[in-house]
């Protein structure tokens, strides 16, 4: 039953950096969406083809059957040097590659396939790939784990949670890259239609592959000693991934999307603060969540300072929790009154996991919100020009407010440049007062760009359309267009400075891999972080309508 609305959480709170480097993922994460649908609409799952040697080198093939359409990834697993390993964008070979072809590949596909793959950039792809992605392997646990399976013992749990990954993916490239599919080409399906969807299939066909050829490599060691891995540490086992500042720019360059994620988070969680009263049905599952949450961040190893701090205080505020708990969540508007609390009690990171947390007994009253995260509209990309001046300033000041009483010429407000860098093909973040690197800057300074155009419409009348201003000054084209679009995007803007000597490009990155469904965050610098996917999460042979959701949360002994 559902009392008096609770009005969404203010952007000015919720888009400040701190905070969205605090997300953690929640039932609107794109992993879990996909899981329960695949098992709600009882997609069947086959290995087609596993041509591995005893070197770990060859080919294989796993397709997932949905209701009309399969969808096949086809791996190619290579014997790669030590020395040739590595994590950067720029590597040219890796310990797997892999891409998602739309159907099932025959033969000549997989021999073209064959030739491009391996190579990644250097190849191509064709329209009937959806994704190129590529992974290598955390090297001691591989060790570890094909060393214990090939004697016949299990692989040490310690050495499990202390990595929680064999292999780590450094790209999971779709959307029309190398050849690949446009997003548009499958924007329509209902099964592809949330974001990121396809991505999120590669990645979870591809443990599936890593489990299977560790097993196979310890096989090829320990012939008939070996074993294969139980199945609750394989499950224990996720995809690692390694995220650096390219991803950082996605979130500034798509304000429509990403606001929509917000948005949709936002209503989730107001939709529970709205309920008058929960039962005890309710309650309990949530002291499960609570409970099993806290063995995931028991879990959570961090030797980066940033991260190891907060991690102390998560766990600090997950004791405030539960200590809250005592006294149940019984009377008027439990959730609100819960979520009111805690915006006094905890961190930012403690807020945002309960934030998480409070909707998993609501699958029904909030998991539709994922229908409404991708972004459809194409309309927003074209300026009104017809839009008044003064609209115009109204938009920018609501967005970007607290951005025009700044001093843009203090250097402490424009100590960053982002830009991308010509040898190594990476976005970088560079010290503009150390190095001349102006002239290379990307547009990821909304704030500073917002306030720019802003004083240059204050000398213009307020009532003329916007296009006279933008005929005479083009370079303000992207702020009117952003100012345009926070229309249907009150979410859309980062509510700080992204070139301020402050500014930590880790909180952009955790943000869009929170909703992604990543877990374990790990920075390694404030630029780039590692993560986990999938960990705990049902194998396609195990999937089901029981286990497709609250794989995340592990349980105790698991």
């Amino acid at each position: 039953m559902s009392g008096a609305k609770t009005a969404r959480r203010d952007p000015a709170i919720v888009m400040r950096l701190s905070r969205l480097g605090s997300l953690h993922q929640c039932r609107l994460s794109f992993m879990r969406v996909l899981t329960r649908r695949m098992a709600r609409d009882r997609w069947r799952f086959e290995r087609r083809q596993f041509d591995i040697d005893n070197a770990g080198v060859g080919t294989a093939v796993y397709t997932a059957h949905g209701p009309e359409r399969s969808y096949s990834l086809v791996a190619f697993a290579h014997d790669l040097p030590d020395a040739l390993r590595s994590d950067r964008v720029i590597a040219e070979a890796w310990d797997a590659t892999f891409a998602l072809y739309d159907g099932v590949p025959d033969e000549a596909d997989i021999k073209r396939l064959s030739q491009n793959v391996p190579l990644q950039e250097a190849g191509r792809v064709s329209e009937r790939e959806l994704t190129l992605s590529r992974a290598n392997r955390s090297v001691r646990l591989w060790k570890h784990v094909v060393e214990a399976l090939a004697e016949g013992r299990q692989p040490d749990s310690d050495q499990i949670d202390a990595v929680g990954y064999l292999m780590r993916t450094t790209a999971v490239y779709g959307s029309g890259k190398f050849g690949a599919a446009d997003r548009e080409t499958i924007a329509d399906r209902p099964e592809m239609h949330g974001p990121f969807q396809v991505e999120m299939l590669s990645v979870y066909l591809i443990r599936t592959f890593v489990r299977d050829l560790v097993e196979h490599m310890a096989r090829a060691r320990g012939g008939g000693n070996a074993v294969a891995l139980d199945p609750s540490i394989a499950r224990r086992l996720g995809i690692g991934n390694s995220t650096g500042l390219g991803m950082a720019p996605y979130i500034v360059n798509h304000p429509v999307l990403f606001g929509n994620w917000i948005m949709a988070r936002e209503e989730a969680i107001a939709r529970v603060c709205s309920l008058a009263e929960a039962n005890d049905g309710e309650v309990e599952l949530f002291r499960d969540v609570l409970r099993r949450a806290e063995i995931s961040v028991e879990r959570w190893r961090s030797e980066h300072p940033i991260q190891i701090e907060k991690l102390a205080l998560l766990r600090a505020d997950l004791d405030a929790i539960r200590d809250r708990m005592v006294s149940g969540l019984h009377g008027d508007h439990p959730w609100r009154r819960l979520i009111d609390w805690a915006g006094k009690a905890l961190n930012e990171e403690g807020q945002e996991l309960l934030t998480s947390l409070i909707l998993e007994p609501y699958g029904d009253l909030v998991d539709g919100l994922a229908d409404c995260m991708a972004d459809t509209r194409t309309d927003t990309f074209r300026i009104d020009g017809s839009m008044p001046v003064a609209k115009v300033r109204d938009l920018i000041a609501s967005s970007f407010g607290w951005a025009l009483d700044a001093n843009w010429q203090e250097r402490q407000n424009c100590a960053r440049v982002w830009y991308v860098s010509e040898e190594k093909l990476e976005p970088r973040l560079g010290e503009r007062h150390e190095e001349p690197l102006a002239a290379y800057e990307q547009p990821l300074a909304p704030a500073r760009d917002a306030a720019l155009a802003y004083e240059a419409l204050a000398q213009w009348d307020e009532n003329i359309p916007v296009a006279r201003f933008l005929l005479k000054h083009p370079e303000h084209r992207h702020t009117v267009r952003r100012a345009q679009m926070s229309r249907f995007a009150p979410y859309g803007e980062i509510r700080d400075n992204t070139i301020g000597a402050q500014v930590l490009p880790i909180d952009m990155l955790r943000a869009k891999l929170s909703f992604f469904g990543a877990t374990h965050f790990d920075p390694r610098s404030d630029r780039w972080v590692r993560i986990c996917m999938y960990a705990g999460a049902p194998f396609p042979e195990e999937l089901n309508e029981k286990n497709s959701d609250l794989w995340v949360y592990p349980e105790a002994g698991s």
